[in-house]
């Protein structure tokens, strides 16, 4: 509860405010970075509160960014939500900030930020806004909006409340904020959604899904097999939980190849602890959902041997 209460009084006490969350959103880094500035305009309608960092065409249904020029972070406070690590922030005009803060839910591999609320515990950074807000319900004040947007973002970080960071306190943020007035079917049917070109890429990743006899799967998407397909890098991000579908996964890894010739590695579990191996090959993240990167293939096979590691003592431990 102090560090709760002292982000909420830090955040009293400024009248320009500027949220940013990570390079390539989710969800949950939307949901969290505009949910809270809709309870700070709710609660201080004569603040100035901004959302920035790029667009994201298959997020827009959730929120636009603000357009937020470099001479307003002079006097401002800075709150970045989502971002486990200072490199991943879209933006950099945070660092003329005169007071910034962290709020997150990833393990703390990188501290930054003068105040750090950090809790690995919880299934996403929406669901601790949302427990901000109902810490102090006689000072923060929630709308429609507000509501649907941490929705959404525990709706995308919890892949429908499947994983196992779904805890019943979750699922009871989740009813009250259900409580307003916005359509979490139409929610949920929007974060449902395939376009065309992406059913093709995941009829391509069933097709070429390769998957081991100790159930480490993976799939290797090329520059050249994204071009043939009309996609990009960001595109590929709907195939990494169909993937874990697939019977018999432990684990499983999409590889995409970046425009230098590296590779983006996303990483799953359903069990073993991945982080570690993300983390040796510069990325970190969940222990059960990670990301790291790869400057060639034989990065990649190194991964997957490791990947395979985890399993095998997954496997004793159990």
């Amino acid at each position: 509860m102090p560090i709760k209460k002292d982000v909420w009084d830090i955040i009293e006490k400024w009248d320009r405010i500027i949220i940013h969350r990570h390079v390539r959103p989710d969800p949950d880094a939307i949901g969290s970075q505009c949910g809270l500035k809709e309870l700070i305009k709710a609660t201080y309608p004569e603040k100035e509160v901004y959302a920035t960092g790029a667009n994201v065409d298959d997020l827009a249904y959730l929120d636009e960014m603000d357009e937020v020029s470099e001479d307003l972070y002079e006097q401002a406070l800075v709150i970045v939500t989502d971002t486990a690590n200072i490199k991943r922030i879209d933006g950099d005009y945070y660092k003329l900030a005169k007071q910034w803060i962290k709020i997150d839910h990833h393990p703390l591999d990188d501290s930054y930020g003068e105040v750090e609320w950090v809790n690995t515990e919880v299934s996403s950074c929406s669901e601790m806004i949302a427990d901000l807000w109902l810490s102090f319900p006689e000072k923060i004040k929630m709308t429609a909006k507000a509501a649907r947007l941490l929705y959404a973002g525990i709706v995308g970080d919890t892949n429908r409340f499947l994983y196992d960071a779904t805890s019943p306190y979750t699922m009871q943020i989740a009813a009250e904020l259900m409580t307003y007035p916005f359509s979490h079917t139409e929610v949920n049917n929007q974060m449902n959604v395939i376009k065309p070109h992406t059913s093709k890429l995941m009829g391509h990743a069933l097709d070429k899904f390769e998957l081991s006899d100790d159930g480490v799967g993976h799939i290797m998407l090329t520059q050249d097999i994204l071009k043939s397909l009309g996609m990009d890098d960001k595109d590929t991000h709907a195939i990494v939980p169909l993937l874990g579908k697939i019977e018999g996964v432990c684990v499983w890894a999409v590889f995409v190849q970046q425009s230098d010739g590296a590779y983006r590695c996303r990483l799953r579990s359903k069990g073993p602890v991945i982080n570690t191996v993300a983390q040796n090959h510069g990325g970190g993240g969940h222990p059960l959902a990670s990301g790291a990167h790869a400057k060639d293939e034989k990065e990649l096979e190194q991964i997957l041997l490791e990947l395979k590691q985890q399993v095998e003592n997954y496997s004793k431990e159990s």
